[in-house]
């Protein structure tokens, strides 16, 4: 995926200057995504951290009394009220994306009952880490994605606490999370459960266990062997894998299931059983009798 590519309308190509914003769920994350071949940034800072990763091109920036080159694959670490700039290093410009992470955000990933701590910032505003690139490619990717907030909620919680440990001023290991108990867990995948067709959130899950949000997710995962939001769409799945059976239609089946749409619905399914809804109906023999 390109930044071009992820943008909604067809005119937002490589060599025009755009960008796009959208909020996350909770108020704690902003996505950006952009390209820029003409727009230079001045210096400016920011009240949050701005965590991007460069998609295409080179981006040039001054930060900390040094000039840095971001190239394809690249993450960017500015913590809050770090003054930067930003400009092309090429003339082809350069496509980004960036979430704007709430400091309240970025606490709520450490916890030590949860066996995650770390230093709140950054040492260095750019790395290369391919395993990185990936956790924060994805979690963007989900964010963008309607119906998928506690999948974005997870995966950016993931990208973050990982960065955190890899390149916070004083890095730390995980450690072992502190057994929730069983109850609290069956409490959490009950209310999952019952309340699969809605958009479900890493915040609304750890209010039903009493947890903070990184604790709900490694305790869960350590209860059940996944995290939530594979669960819940394994639970959405079954759900969708008798509605079919049953004679309703892929359309209805995806909006009841919790799906945004019927293209979202078939790449969940396919991703999971690995075929499309519609061949899976059609080896299974059809509506059930």
């Amino acid at each position: 995926m390109t930044a071009a590519s992820s943008a909604s309308s067809a005119s937002l190509t490589a060599g025009t200057d755009w960008a796009q914003f959208r909020p996350g769920t909770d108020g704690g994350v902003t996505l950006m995504q952009a390209h820029f071949t003409e727009h230079a940034f001045e210096r400016h800072s920011h009240d949050t951290y701005s965590i991007g990763l460069t998609l295409s091109g080179v981006q040039t920036f001054n930060c900390r009394g040094a000039w840095h080159a971001s190239q394809p694959g690249d993450v960017l670490l500015f913590n809050p009220d770090e003054p930067h700039d930003g400009s092309r290093g090429t003339d082809e410009g350069f496509g980004y994306a960036i979430l704007y992470v709430e400091p309240e955000m970025v606490r709520s990933c450490f916890d030590s009952s949860a066996g995650t701590a770390a230093s709140e910032y950054f040492r260095s505003p750019l790395v290369h880490d391919p395993q990185a690139a990936r956790c924060l490619h994805q979690a963007i990717a989900a964010l963008a994605q309607p119906q998928e907030s506690l999948r974005a909620d997870e995966l950016i919680g993931a990208a973050l606490t990982g960065l955190f440990l890899r390149y916070g001023e004083t890095p730390m290991q995980q450690t072992g999370c502190i057994d929730a108990g069983l109850a609290r867990m069956q409490r959490v995948r009950a209310y999952i459960d019952a309340h699969f067709a809605e958009d479900l959130t890493v915040a609304a899950l750890a209010q039903q266990a009493g947890l903070s949000r990184v604790h709900l997710t490694r305790a869960f995962s350590r209860c059940f062997g996944v995290p939530p939001h594979i669960y819940l769409n394994r639970v959405r799945l079954a759900f969708a894998r008798r509605a079919i059976r049953s004679g309703q239609t892929l359309v209805e089946v995806a909006l009841a299931a919790g799906f945004a749409d019927q293209s979202h619905f078939n790449r969940r399914f396919k991703g999971s059983v690995g075929v499309s809804p519609g061949v899976w109906l059609a080896q299974m023999g059809g509506v059930a009798s």
